[in-house]
């Protein structure tokens, strides 16, 4: 059983779901997308995305009219598997369609691109055997990236920041997708022992100090499911 967290974008509020690995996951279209799709090879008990990517992938997967295979969607930070910006780790990325031939693919591709409902769609030149689309949140703190989190901050990519603080040892608490004082306590600490502005404020900097430390570091005692 998946604790599945997701972030309201309408309520800007957290949900928590219970969910077996055949059931569906929370807001997508019928039984287009279950858990163990969205999973993927991720070992997390714990999983997260938020109600506007599910909203994209049911417009999607709506005019595709037909099954998409997606073969990677999420990860922790610290099981890794790709770059240090991903948007797996913030639940909102998918790449699909490795079982289609590169016609089929480039008809995706175009789909996707053609409906707007992606912030990113990544050029097939950069994609040779998958379709990647994401619902990033912008602008990023960086050129590329994480949107700069502080206190008030809602969402995943604050469940991206418990989740690193947490792995690294600096307890952030329970993982909750709220920007509280426990979760600004982490920060400043972790800002204070590595150099940079103590300010408590999530921006470019403590992004990219933080994700080069944590991604694929492997499952440690701070982590907290």
């Amino acid at each position: 059983m998946a604790r599945i967290l997701v972030y309201n974008v309408g309520s800007n509020r957290m949900e928590t779901y219970n969910r077996g690995e055949n059931d569906p996951m929370p807001y997508s279209y019928g039984r287009t997308l279950l858990v163990k799709e969205f999973r993927g090879s991720s070992r997390s008990n714990t999983l997260w995305t938020n109600t506007a990517a599910m909203e994209s992938w049911n417009a999607t997967r709506r005019s595709w009219g037909q099954g998409i295979y997606v073969g990677y969607a999420f990860k922790r930070i610290w099981e890794g598997g790709h770059g240090q910006q991903s948007q797996h780790y913030a639940g909102v990325s998918f790449d699909v369609g490795q079982n289609l031939g590169s016609t089929c693919r480039r008809r995706l591709h175009n789909l996707a691109q053609s409906l707007g409902v992606w912030v990113y769609v990544e050029p097939l030149s950069m994609t040779p055997s998958w379709v990647h689309f994401d619902k990033r949140t912008n602008p990023p703190a960086c050129s590329a990236g994480y949107p700069l989190q502080r206190v008030g901050s809602v969402g995943t990519y604050v469940l991206v920041l418990q989740d690193a603080l947490n792995a690294l040892g600096y307890r952030a608490g329970s993982l909750d997708g709220y920007f509280g004082q426990n979760t600004r306590t982490a920060v400043v600490n972790y800002q204070r022992r590595n150099g940079l502005s103590a300010d408590g404020i999530v921006g470019c900097a403590t992004w990219r100090r933080l994700v080069s430390e944590v991604v694929g570091i492997g499952r440690t005692p701070g982590v907290v499911d």
